[in-house]
């Protein structure tokens, strides 16, 4: 009874911002709103410019993520492991708005000079990375020591079987992480903020300034106008629904590959 009351004190808040949201949200929904280019009152660039850049930092933040934590689980007993999980942990624990004004002083100012898709990316795969690789070590710690041994035992190398056995047994936490992660990266306001600009028309490359949902969102709600206002609150259930498509996708996805290589 105890653990059912804290599912629905969890439950509760939840149910009430989803029902916000949809409420305040679904009236502004519509084709124009949902496509339009090159005006303030829609969302087009904004959609286009969130799933670029959740593309762009997955191929980034991912590998480098299920390496690290692989590094970390298989062969992390030695002291630059050590310094590894610190350092993870305190970017776990850092501040969003940290790091993009660290990836606006480094990239924006130093190095390309301009807005763009890449810095933003590179901001929110500092994000991601740590996220993916904690979830990555936990998974693989979770798989039955006698699961290694017995495929070592065949004399197959280590490596192979962290590729061929290990991974493949931890793959359902390997795929909540990247959710996680991801789900995390695409409501990020702070490090697109500084690094991305914003702009009202379609991705026109990779060093030019692009739109995104979560700035959208922070725009529109400062606006003292209801019309924008409401804007806002549409472009948050689209983001929702961004993310919940993109989970059930990686679920669906995931769940068949299993079934077909078991």
């Amino acid at each position: 009874m105890l653990c059912l009351i804290c599912v629905i004190i969890a439950i509760v808040p939840l149910l009430s911002i989803l029902f916000e949201v949809i409420i305040r949200g679904a009236p502004a929904i519509n084709w124009q709103f949902l496509t339009g280019n090159g005006l303030r009152n829609n969302i087009g660039p904004a959609i286009q410019g969130t799933l670029v850049l959740i593309g762009l930092t997955s191929a980034i933040g991912i590998p480098i993520g299920v390496f690290t934590g692989v590094y970390l689980a298989e062969y992390g007993t030695n002291k630059y492991a050590t310094w590894i999980r610190t350092i993870n942990d305190i970017l776990t624990g850092f501040p969003s708005i940290i790091v993009g004004i660290t990836a606006y002083s480094l990239i924006v100012v130093g190095l390309t000079g301009r807005f763009s898709p890449m810095a933003g990316a590179a901001a929110l795969a500092f994000i991601m990375i740590p996220i993916v690789a904690r979830t990555t070590e936990e998974s693989l710690k979770l798989v039955p020591n006698s699961v290694r041994e017995a495929s070592m035992a065949l004399g197959i190398h280590r490596w192979r079987t962290t590729i061929s056995v290990m991974l493949p047994s931890a793959k359902g936490g390997l795929v909540t992480g990247v959710i996680l992660a991801v789900a995390r990266i695409a409501g990020e306001t702070a490090p697109i903020l500084l690094t991305i600009l914003g702009s009202f028309y379609f991705f026109q490359g990779l060093n030019a300034p692009i739109d995104a949902l979560p700035l959208r969102i922070y725009l529109s709600s400062r606006s003292h106008l209801q019309v924008e206002q409401t804007q806002a609150w549409g472009a948050a259930l689209v983001l929702i629904l961004i993310v919940l498509a993109l989970n059930i996708g990686v679920r669906l996805a995931s769940r068949g590959r299993y079934k077909g290589t078991r």
